[in-house]
């Protein structure tokens, strides 16, 4: 299994308008994308600004598949001056 987890911090003042479409990708990708087994969208209550999405996918490529996806670019295209940092890291899952 191929492992996402993304940090995002937001701007303050679009926290409200990106949460709904965060929500909306996820579930999407859970929906339409058979490589995609899990999407995880977390807050930090202490700290609002700060999202944290863990995802799990049957491999690389259905990872790809993901980022090439129609809603995912609409979503990216949507949320691009939202975000005011975004680190994304890879895992390879060994233990189901």
């Amino acid at each position: 299994m191929f492992v996402i987890s993304v940090q995002f911090e937001l701007k303050a003042a679009h926290i409200d308008a990106f949460l709904p479409l965060m929500q909306e990708n996820a579930a999407t990708s859970l929906a339409r994308e058979p490589g995609c087994r899990q999407f995880d969208v977390c807050q930090n209550s202490a700290a609002p600004d700060q999202i944290f999405l863990y995802e799990v996918y049957d491999s690389e490529a259905a990872f790809q598949a993901h980022l090439a996806s129609a809603h995912f670019k609409a979503f990216d295209a949507a949320t691009g001056h939202m975000i005011a940092s975004k680190k994304v890291q890879s895992y390879e899952r060994l233990v189901p």
